[in-house]
């Protein structure tokens, strides 16, 4: 899979990013560092033990990684998330963290498609 064809998976806007990063090489990089944040367990975790101030912060956060890498499937889901979590209290529809939780997923399917064709 090209690193074009990953951002299509994900539901990405592949032109944005490299116009934001000025090369593929930048673009993988940080593609494949998203693995590693840690933002949506925080995100789990705080929507399961009803902490709606740190899961704000946690959707806030993966709305902005995904903003800056052009991962508009998942920053819209996490968009609308945030916006819900704001007031400071659960959101009015249980269905907009399930929408997170499964662009998150896909998201993760993509880049980890593209990581295993990589050369070793």
């Amino acid at each position: 899979m090209t690193l074009e064809e990953c951002y299509t998976a994900l539901g990405g806007d592949y032109q944005d990013v490299l116009g934001r990063l000025r090369s593929e090489k930048l673009v993988s990089k940080f593609l494949l560092k998203f693995l590693d944040d840690g933002s949506y367990d925080l995100l789990v975790t705080s929507m399961d033990k009803g902490d709606w101030s740190e899961a704000f912060r946690a959707a806030h956060t993966i709305k902005g990684v995904c903003q800056n890498l052009s991962f508009t499937r998942l920053f819209t889901s996490a968009s609308q998330l945030c916006e819900a979590l704001r007031p400071g209290g659960p959101p009015q529809s249980p269905d907009l963290f399930t929408q997170v939780k499964t662009d998150y997923e896909a998201t993760l399917s993509a880049i980890r498609t593209y990581q295993a064709g990589l050369p070793a």
